[in-house]
């Protein structure tokens, strides 16, 4: 299978929710935030085939990027777009369940990101 091509949503405004998250994410937690980006780094190698325990499905096409340091539970949401894309749409802590409202709020992101891919695409570079 040919790798998948990971981007971050890029909001109207320009921000960038998930690498916002994951950069705030370094600076409290040093340790979860390379586990995070070591996981994105696996979903681009496996792409549809990344299962559980590090990816699991949630609903409507989304899906999460699992990590868990000590006590605590990281989740990256993402959908894909075709084949070979993934778009991180959503970062969270924790505690239990995914909350309905973000699981919204990644669907929202990622059918912004079918209309418009240009205006909602955001290429990191590490």
């Amino acid at each position: 299978m040919p790798n998948t091509d990971v981007y971050f949503y890029r909001d109207d405004d320009g921000s960038v929710p998930v690498l916002d998250w994951l950069l705030d994410l370094r600076n409290r937690n040093e340790r979860a935030f390379k586990k995070c980006f070591g996981l994105i780094k696996l979903l681009s190698d496996l792409g549809n085939e990344l299962r559980r325990p590090q990816a699991d499905f949630l609903r409507d096409g989304v899906y999460e990027l699992r990590v868990r340091v000590g006590r605590v539970n990281y989740r990256m949401l993402y959908g894909f777009v075709g084949r070979n894309v993934a778009i991180l749409a959503v970062g969270l802590t924790k505690e239990k369940a995914v909350p309905d409202i973000e699981i919204d709020r990644a669907v929202e992101r990622i059918g912004k990101y079918k209309a418009n891919p240009a205006r909602h695409r955001h290429e990191f570079q590490e």
